[in-house]
């Protein structure tokens, strides 16, 4: 069965890659001089550094010796809100969630492991989903906190439940933005060959070097369509990127080696699925876009089997895959809610 999987997984990297080297192909026919062209932006736009976000700050952990940078808002001592992005992301993903909470938060976006400013090891093994949990406990201590509420989307939402499960006595309460429990990932995308196919880039990263490769063809082209195309962009309804807004995305992903570190993420992950431990304890929230690209909705609610607390699912019918910039507003409202919701139950 092993072999078997392992088969698969090899398999499907192989066609990834064969998909990849034609569209190269038909780049390079069609606009040759365009291809291979790739621009360092050297200045960072000036909404990175907008004081209404935060404070830029930085922590050293003493075990891995690695720098972490993040943002933070809201005043020290307050409940600290603790938010991991997903791929390809950096703190800038939740610049909404940083101006809402910070009244009544500490709120801090991270930059994780081997994005932005955050040190990024060379090897793929210091990329494991141990090192990653690992991180978010350490990271939490060094900032003067045993607890928070933990907020992951996509990749981040990944760390997020298995620091819910391995960590539990560190979460107060946990909401995941469009990513279901590991498990159910797992479990489906084995059983379901149009999950498979959405999650091809899983496969794809496992090869060295050529997905940074492609992500810089076309000055990016790739990682702005991401954001804007009509397939896997913020829809019509939704909050779309400002020009501005682009510019920090390839500020950050087009410095030198910048995209090794977040794809290095993934080139780790066969190893450490399926877990060993599932259940999570702490009351869940569950934000879902129905118009995910890459995350076929029927995981949003699997995912109640292994919430062993308060569990709530939300599904937006008009919302991408980048859910908290697409709907901001109702993001914001729905987490609000919650919050305030447990709060209460608590006092009772």
């Amino acid at each position: 069965r092993a072999l078997l999987f392992w088969a698969l997984v090899y398999s499907y990297c192989g066609l990834c890659a064969c998909i990849a080297g034609l569209r190269l192909l038909w780049s390079i026919g069609r606009r040759p001089g365009d291809t291979f062209r790739w621009v360092v932006r050297e200045n960072p736009p000036a909404c990175l550094s907008d004081p209404s976000l935060g404070t830029h700050c930085y922590v050293r952990i003493k075990d891995s010796g690695l720098r972490f940078h993040y943002v933070a808002a809201g005043e020290r001592g307050k409940p600290l809100l603790l938010l991991l992005h997903g791929f390809p992301e950096f703190w800038y993903s939740w610049r909404h969630q940083l101006r809402e909470f910070k009244s009544e938060y500490r709120v801090v976006a991270l930059d994780l492991r081997g994005y932005g400013e955050t040190d990024a090891p060379s090897h793929k093994e210091n990329y494991e989903l141990d090192c990653l949990i690992t991180d978010i406990k350490d990271i939490l201590e060094s900032l003067g906190y045993n607890k928070c509420v933990l907020i992951g989307h996509d990749w981040g939402g990944m760390i997020a439940w298995l620091v819910a499960i391995c960590y539990p006595e560190m979460v107060t309460k946990l909401i995941v933005v469009n990513f279901p429990h590991p498990s159910v990932f797992t479990e489906y995308i084995l059983r379901h060959p149009s999950q498979l196919i959405k999650s091809g880039y899983y496969f794809f990263f496992q090869m060295p070097w050529f997905p940074e490769f492609m992500f810089t063809v076309n000055d990016f082209k790739v990682l702005k369509s991401l954001f804007t195309s009509q397939a896997t962009g913020i829809g019509r309804k939704g909050c779309r990127l400002t020009a501005e807004d682009i510019e920090a995305y390839l500020y950050v992903f087009s410095q030198p080696g910048a995209l090794t570190g977040p794809i290095n993420h993934y080139r780790s992950i066969f190893s450490c699925l399926p877990l060993q431990h599932h259940e999570v304890i702490m009351p869940t929230l569950l934000l879902w876009g129905e118009r995910d690209a890459f995350m076929e909705v029927e995981m949003a609610e699997m995912t109640r089997i292994y919430v062993k607390n308060h569990f709530r699912l939300t599904i937006l019918s008009e919302a991408s895959h980048w859910l908290q910039q697409d709907q901001p507003d109702i993001v914001n409202k729905l987490i609000w809610t919650f919050l305030k919701e447990e709060t209460t139950r608590k006092r009772k």
